[in-house]
């Protein structure tokens, strides 16, 4: 025996029809999110490790050390030092040295901001699977309530009915 469906169970398939089309359509937007870090050109590899040198105490200390041996030996070994005193060549070697780093550490840095805003995007279409999820949640719970209510309330009327022909 084939049941007609009633009002609610429409309901519900109509929630279930909606709830996949927003899935595929989420689906179908979805960005790979993957790991970016496996997909590393040579010159994001060179950009990343300069710059977790450059960026290091280790990098600090070796070129302070240099830049001292540098002064105190142009001006203790003979009488006519290489770089005389405003030290002019060593200049131009750290401002060679800072016009190349620069970059690199800003490639590196772009880099990691397009993997970090990937990871919000990722983030975020998370978060709107599960209001979507919520919100399918809370119109079931809706439609369970209203179920009842209507459950409740026709009970209640047949046991007023059974009352009424009871006192008669």
């Amino acid at each position: 025996m084939v049941t007609k469906p009633t009002k609610e169970d429409l309901q519900v398939l109509e929630l279930l029809r909606q709830r996949r089309r927003r899935q595929q359509s989420l689906k179908a937007d979805n960005t790979s999110t993957a790991d970016v870090s496996t997909q590393l050109t040579l010159g994001q590899r060179i950009s990343d490790r300069v710059a977790i040198a450059v960026g290091s105490w280790q990098f600090i200390i070796l070129q302070t050390i240099l830049i001292a041996v540098w002064i105190i030996c142009n001006q203790i070994f003979g009488p006519k030092p290489w770089d005389p005193y405003p030290f002019i060549f060593l200049n131009l070697i750290l401002s060679f040295q800072a016009a190349y780093t620069a970059p690199v550490i800003m490639m590196s840095q772009n880099r990691l901001t397009d993997i970090d805003r990937q990871r919000a995007r990722g983030n975020f279409e998370i978060s709107v699977k599960s209001d979507i999820e919520i919100e399918l949640l809370h119109q079931k719970i809706d439609m369970l309530r209203e179920k009842e209510l209507l459950a409740l309330a026709k009970a209640v009327e047949t046991l007023s009915r059974k009352l009424e022909s009871y006192n008669q």
